[in-house]
This record gives structure tokens, C-alpha cells and sequence, in this order.
């Protein structure tokens, strides 16, 4: 029981992004690592490790990832990036662009991947147009993560809820989507509320020229991808889809796809896998449920005390040991709550919103940050001062929207 705390506390060192004496490991193979010494402990058996890692998740995950990719080949971001300098008019209407779009395409994508593609796009409207990136790259990495809310392939752990829960994808969409609307709303507001003087004393001169498309590719992968969709919505298998999805794209785009595929985080797809082998270690000594015992006596009564309690606890742990595997420790906790329905929701609300907390709260965040550096400096401080208050909103606005649904029945 103790090793296998133990080598979770060590893997989390290494997600933290702390480094380890004599060892130059990062984030994945630092899952890996601790997937290996679970076995290795006797924690789990080689079996037992391959059976915990759920690959409905990674296979959703990779297809979602391909198709993205196909799409950032044929330009289809790049157009995205066009046409929000094209309508911004302003630098204040260009955060609102940031924000809409990279809200919206995070819920029909991973919200990492929508950094991923948009990040160096947005850098460079920033140097075209003269405004403080600061600002805008915040905007990508916040929204992002608060649009991601609305459906369950928007980010990983909303997949992972999407495979435990029985959510439907079009269920899952119809009652979060307030939540993320909401949510933008308010990320909107706040961001050109903290950066008035910045934006007001900006300059905003567009000469972005219109990006070269690869139209055929981009009919192609776009018509897959609404196909895919289309699946989701009618209660398809989502891994299933997204897969079938993924081949479709290569088999009808007629090119080789090694140089697509390369867009490809593989890393994160070896990163998840080694998280679920370590969280399930976890669990299967007890810890889950001892963690969970000590959580009772301050989750209230009420099932919207509870939903409170278990939305402020989520927010505070997706930030000591990161959303994913907090998701993955809680997934036995929410069939004991009196509306598992609702509090699988709360879940997904809780440990996306956390992740605009800290710099390090979400992936998508040291995405942006890594990608930006040498051209825009994104403070840990500095992005603290933002996330605190926009987590407390954020959450605040997700757990009144869910009371309502336990309010109303």
C-alpha cells in the first residue's frame, strides 16, 4: 500500500515539472516510469497494467488528434487565424475572436491540439497587427480549456468521464453547453476587463494576407470530420468513430501521411497510458478509497452542498496532482453521490475549469506558455493573477447551472 503512494507521489514530482536528481525526464516518460514501478512493486501485474489503461480514451484521443491534423494540413487554423484578424476591427474584438473561436473549435477538437495549431498562428497576427501577445495567448489558453467543457471529446478527461458515465455525446453537449457558454462569457469579460489599458493603448494595424488552402484536402478531411461528428451525436462509439474517422481521412486524402502523422502527440497518448497503469496502482491499494473517507465529513449534506464541496475539492487537487489523474482517483467516488448523473457533469465542470487556475493547471496552458517563449514571456505570477479570480467565476457559474438541473429534477 505504501509503494504504491509512494511512486504516485513520485510521478506527480515529475508531472509537477520538477526534476529529479541525475535524470532528465518529462512528462510522459515520467508516467511511464511510474507505470513500470507499479508492475515492478507488485503493485499490479503486467496484466493487471495493461487492462487498466482504458483505450477507448487513447483511441478517442488519437483519432480526434488526426483529424485535426489532416485539417491543420489543409490550413484550415491558419483560415481561422484570418478570419478572426479579418473581423476584429480592434484589439478588444480581437480577443473576442481568440476567445470564440478558440472556445468553440476546443469543444469539437482536444483543447492541447487547438493550442498546439494556434498558438504559433496567433504570434504571428500579434506581430503583424502590433498587439501585446500577453493578452491574446492567455485568451487561447483559458478558453480553450473552459470550451473544451462542452462535450466529451473536448479534452482527455472529459473522455474518460465520457467511457465511465453512460453520458450520451449529445446528452453530455445539451446540458453543457450553458456551462460553457457561460464560461466564455465570463473569460471574455474578465481578460478585457484586466487588460483594458493594454488593449485600449494598443495599435491595431491588420496585414494579415489570406492563408493558401489546400481546398481538396481540406473538403476531404472537413466532410469526415462532420461524418464523425454526425456519429457522435446519433450514440455511436466515440473511440469507434473517431477511428474510423481517422482511416477514412487517410485512406480518401490520396497522399502519404507520414508528414500528417508527425503533427501527431504521441508523447500525450503514452503519457495517458502510463497515467492510468499509476492511478490504478493507486486505487487498487486503497488509496482512492481512503482519499474519498477523509473527503466525507466535509461534502455536506444537501446534494447541492455536495456538488459545491465536490467541485471546490476537484479544483483543488486537478491542481496538486493535475485533472487527469484526479478525474481517473475519482471515478469510483461519484456512484456514491445521490445524482451520479449530475456530479459525473460536476466532474467534468470542475477538473476542466481548474485547469486555468495555474500556468500548470492543464496541459494546454504549458503548451501555450513553451510554444510562446522567446517571443512572449508568460509569468507563473502572471497567469496566476488571472486564473485565480476566472477559476472562481468559472466554477462558481458551472455549479449553479448544475444545481439548477438538480433543482429542477
Amino acid at each position: 500500500m505504501t509503494a504504491a503512494l509512494l511512486i504516485f507521489l513520485l510521478t506527480y514530482v515529475v508531472i509537477a515539472g520538477q526534476k529529479l536528481p541525475g535524470f532528465h525526464l518529462d512528462r510522459p516518460s515520467g508516467a511511464l516510469l511510474g507505470a513500470v514501478l507499479m508492475v515492478w512493486a507488485g503493485v499490479l501485474t503486467q496484466e493487471e497494467a495493461v487492462g487498466a489503461i482504458n483505450f477507448d480514451t487513447i483511441l478517442l484521443l488519437l483519432g480526434m488528434m488526426i483529424l485535426a491534423a489532416y485539417l491543420a494540413e489543409a490550413a484550415f487554423f491558419r483560415w481561422c487565424a484570418y478570419w478572426v484578424v479579418h473581423l476584429a476591427r480592434s484589439p478588444r474584438g480581437l480577443l473576442l475572436g481568440v476567445v470564440a473561436v478558440s472556445g468553440v473549435l476546443s469543444a469539437l477538437f482536444v483543447n492541447d491540439t487547438i493550442c498546439l495549431m494556434l498558438t504559433p498562428l496567433l504570434l504571428q497576427v500579434c506581430d503583424d497587427t502590433g498587439v501585446e501577445p500577453v493578452p491574446v495567448l492567455l485568451a487561447l489558453a483559458t478558453a480553450a480549456n473552459v470550451g473544451s467543457v462542452a462535450t466529451l471529446t473536448g479534452n482527455p478527461q472529459n473522455m474518460i468521464v465520457g467511457t465511465h458515465s453512460g453520458w450520451s455525446y449529445a446528452g453530455f453537449a445539451l446540458h453543457m453547453l450553458p456551462v460553457a457558454a457561460g464560461g466564455l462569457a465570463i473569460t471574455w469579460l474578465f481578460l478585457r476587463w484586466r487588460f483594458r489599458r493594454v488593449l485600449g493603448a494598443a495599435r491595431f494595424v491588420p496585414r494579415v494576407a489570406p492563408p493558401p488552402m489546400d481546398r481538396p484536402l481540406l473538403v476531404t478531411a472537413g466532410m469526415v470530420t462532420a461524418f464523425v461528428l454526425g456519429g457522435f451525436l446519433a450514440g455511436r462509439s466515440l473511440s469507434g468513430m473517431a477511428m474510423a474517422g481517422a482511416t477514412a481521412v487517410i485512406l480518401l486524402a490520396r497522399r502519404p501521411p507520414t508528414r500528417i502523422l508527425a503533427r501527431v502527440d504521441w508523447s500525450l497518448l503514452l503519457f495517458f497510458s502510463g497515467l492510468f497503469i499509476v492511478v490504478e496502482g493507486l486505487n487498487r491499494a486503497g488509496w482512492g478509497e481512503a482519499f474519498f473517507e477523509a473527503a466525507a465529513p466535509y461534502l455536506g449534506r444537501t446534494p447541492g452542498a455536495q456538488l459545491a464541496a465536490f467541485s471546490g475539492i476537484t479544483v483543488v487537487l486537478s491542481n496538486l496532482v493535475s485533472n487527469v489523474p484526479m478525474v481517473l482517483v475519482a471515478l469510483p467516488w461519484v456512484p456514491r453521490f445521490p445524482d451520479p448523473a449530475v456530479f459525473w457533469l460536476g466532474l467534468a465542470m470542475a477538473s476542466t475549469f481548474a485547469g486555468n487556475l495555474t500556468l500548470v493547471g492543464s496541459v494546454a496552458n504549458v503548451i501555450v506558455a513553451e510554444l510562446a517563449r522567446g517571443r512572449a514571456t508568460i509569468r507563473f505570477r502572471d497567469f496566476l493573477a488571472v486564473g485565480v479570480p476566472l477559476t472562481l467565476l468559472t466554477v462558481a457559474w458551472g455549479w449553479a447551472v448544475l444545481w439548477m438541473y438538480i433543482w429542477t429534477g
